[in-house]
């Protein structure tokens, strides 16, 4: 009697491990990449977002973590660059820790090439070496919002400068090792200036080549250790061709970049007004692709169907190239889980306004995006 308890017991447990076995492999199968893309927390903030993933993130059957860091990390190659309380160490393996136990895999972020200041802050980077500056006679103190006259939106490096790249993959490098990566997120979005006439090393030189140069340099750095480049996708789209314009597309010509960079990066292609189709624009380019929504869970729930319809109907070497979908949140870590946890996010008045609406959209999206992940099961 106790041999058939035992038994028993045994069986229940493979019937069990065997149906979640087949339940994960259905899931990936519909959609490889289930990801966020947020920022590292606060020190103060890590264990409740190590709880956010534990009990929100995993039972969703989220697979991907890109964790925006910059200079929110105590480099020990470049200390100057950190922030004034950075994470640990112990910090980031803390957060890997349960993403490991989860299966969920982390890409760190650094936002290269532009995104180097923002409204009048400059960041880190050129803040410590200004020589890095692609455009050093703009000054980001100038800066009255957008448009003004002086066209500024967010600095970006030089990237023919001779020092930087040293500078960069050494803090690259520390994040991979940390976080045990497979994956790099080199952001590499809305960059309006490259190729300026009044840097001494980039002016006359064709754009497109400069944005592909450095994308290259980037990704053939990460392939020294068998690492993967991932970026956004906005730059590589035609913004007048489309008609997508200058922030979701590319209006000073480097989306000729695209037949010039390695095929093995994966694009995080990014609409939040609408379902653009642009995914099947890179997969057509050869590119593996994820659809990254922001605050409105309707278009969200349209992106997350026309990716999955992409698989379906396409034949194998194309439906491979159809990663997934990687939901955003462009607040502070901290900030948004306040949002996230607060009750009344999720209480919208029927007539609801626009500002309303956005005002914890990026928590609902997430929400919305969760309750489709686990019909997959």
């Amino acid at each position: 009697m106790k041999n058939f308890k035992i038994s028993f017991l045994c069986l229940c447990f493979l019937q069990v491990s065997f149906g979640q076995t087949v339940s994960i492999e259905k899931i990936n199968n519909m959609l490889p990449v289930r990801g966020l893309a947020i920022a590292a927390p606060s020190v103060r903030g890590v264990d409740l977002f190590c709880k956010f993933i534990e009990e929100e993130l995993a039972p969703a059957y989220f697979n991907l973590l890109v964790l925006r860091v910059d200079w929110n990390y105590a480099y020990e190659s470049h200390p100057e660059l950190m922030d004034t309380t950075p994470l640990s160490k112990a910090d980031a393996k803390k957060i890997l820790e349960v993403c490991k136990k989860h299966n969920i895999k982390v890409a760190p972020q650094i936002n290269l090439l532009g995104h180097q200041s923002w409204a009048k802050t400059t960041h880190n980077l050129l803040r410590v070496y200004p020589e890095f500056d692609e455009t050093p006679h703009i000054k980001t103190e100038d800066y009255t919002g957008w448009p003004n006259p002086y066209g500024l939106y967010c600095k970006s490096y030089c990237p023919l400068h001779p020092d930087v790249h040293k500078v960069v993959f050494a803090l690259v490098d520390e994040l991979m090792d940390v976080f045990e990566a497979e994956y790099f997120h080199a952001g590499m979005d809305e960059v309006f200036y490259i190729g300026n006439d009044s840097c001494p090393r980039c002016r006359g030189r064709d754009k497109s080549e400069l944005f592909a140069g450095e994308v290259t340099k980037i990704r053939n750095h990460l392939a020294l250790n068998n690492r993967r480049l991932m970026i956004w996708g906005d730059r590589l789209l035609d913004g007048k061709t489309t008609g997508l314009g200058e922030w979701e597309a590319s209006m000073n010509n480097t989306h000729r970049a695209i037949d010039m960079i390695p095929k093995d990066i994966m694009i995080c292609d990014w609409h939040y007004e609408r379902a653009d189709l642009t995914a099947a624009y890179f997969a057509t380019k050869g590119f593996v692709v994820a659809t990254c929504p922001w605050r409105n869970p309707d278009i969200a729930a349209v992106q997350l169907k026309n990716m999955i319809d992409f698989r379906q109907q396409s034949i194998r070497d194309m439906r491979m190239r159809f990663h997934g979908i990687i939901q955003t949140v462009w607040s502070g870590a901290d900030g948004f889980l306040n949002t996230y946890y607060n009750p009344e996010t999720y209480n919208l008045p029927p007539n609801a306004t626009r500002e309303q609406q956005n005002q914890g959209g990026d928590a609902r999206t997430l929400k919305r995006m969760m309750e489709e992940f686990k019909k997959f099961n």
